[in-house]
């Protein structure tokens, strides 16, 4: 069975759509920001605090450095967190998270999370302690996908980028085990992208994070490939070619290999070729472990547990 994932795909939309991002989920901190003077992304100096934090579960973490829309030379550290399911110990890791940002950098940090889990009662956005007469505490903004379930009208009509990754995320959790029900909504969700009015790449990027998330068995994937070249013959929108679809495959590898050399440096040539032999389940499932490495050797003796399927 094709294993979801939740955490890469959101933050490559996180990386392309970051603006939408804050404007659909979080629209006062979306106030806040000059968008003029635009953004940058600070994976490397996230990285490290998590480093220093010993906190091995970055997922789909993200920081980003933007500047207020009072005019200030001052700039705010925007700490994302995209959580697919119930963690112990969650609001203690966005304390430690932003102290340690404001530790590094001495800026304000907003915290914001994301939780995508199926517990609706699962909430944390409170972690403090007092005692002895000092008091220590943070309160965060979230907001909870499930939430979004019953705004389906309102999601299937917004033009925001992440009203498409959030029904994409709340479909794939709902067929979890039942693959034909998955792909039945994964063409109604692509067929949708070319229904909403956005132009081309758009498409092709939105495309490519549904594809992503809503992982299916080869076969079903193959007829859904299909589908898509049937809707767009008929529908003479002939924005994605067969060649197109196969490419996602390659982009997988890419996207593997360059998260790859972050984490455990150069790939050797001949362990690139191994990688370009993985399935498409091998591939999320590296992109999965990856996350863990911090040395060659933990590449190599993931290839050689996993050898690329004949």
């Amino acid at each position: 069975m094709s294993q979801a994932d939740y955490d890469q795909p959101w933050k490559s939309a996180l990386e392309l759509y970051f603006e939408p991002f804050l404007a659909f989920f979080f629209p006062a901190t979306h106030a806040i920001v000059d968008w003029n003077r635009g953004y940058e992304s600070l994976d490397q100096e996230l990285q490290q605090v998590v480093r220093d934090a010993e906190l091995s579960n970055r997922r789909a973490d993200k920081l980003f450095k933007v500047w207020r829309q009072d005019g200030s030379e001052a700039w705010i550290l925007l700490h994302i967190e995209v959580q697919s399911q119930e963690e112990a110990g969650f609001a203690e890791r966005i304390y430690v998270y932003n102290y340690r940002i404001f530790d590094r950098y001495r800026r304000p940090v907003i915290s914001l999370v994301v939780l995508g889990d199926d517990r609706s009662n699962w909430r944390p956005s409170f972690y403090g302690y007092n005692l002895g007469g000092c008091r220590v505490e943070i309160e965060f903004p979230i907001v909870k996908l499930l939430d979004y379930e019953s705004q389906w009208d309102v999601l299937e009509q917004s033009t925001n980028p992440f009203a498409v990754m959030v029904m994409a995320h709340l479909k794939t959790k709902a067929t979890t085990g039942q693959m034909t029900e998955r792909a039945r909504w994964k063409w109604l969700l692509v067929r949708g992208l070319y229904e909403r009015g956005y132009d081309k790449s758009d498409i092709l990027e939105l495309f490519r994070l549904v594809d992503w998330m809503m992982t299916l068995p080869d076969d079903l994937q193959l007829q859904f490939e299909a589908q898509v070249e049937r809707y767009q013959e008929e529908s003479q929108m002939p924005l994605l070619s067969r060649i197109e679809l196969r490419a996602w495959q390659k982009a997988e590898v890419t996207l593997v290999l360059r998260l790859l050399k972050r984490c455990v440096g150069e790939i050797e040539p001949a362990f690139q070729a191994q990688i370009e032999q993985l399935s498409i389940d091998q591939l999320e499932a590296l992109g999965e472990a990856l996350l863990d490495f911090s040395r060659m050797e933990d590449l190599i003796t993931w290839l050689q547990a996993n050898p690329p399927i004949a």
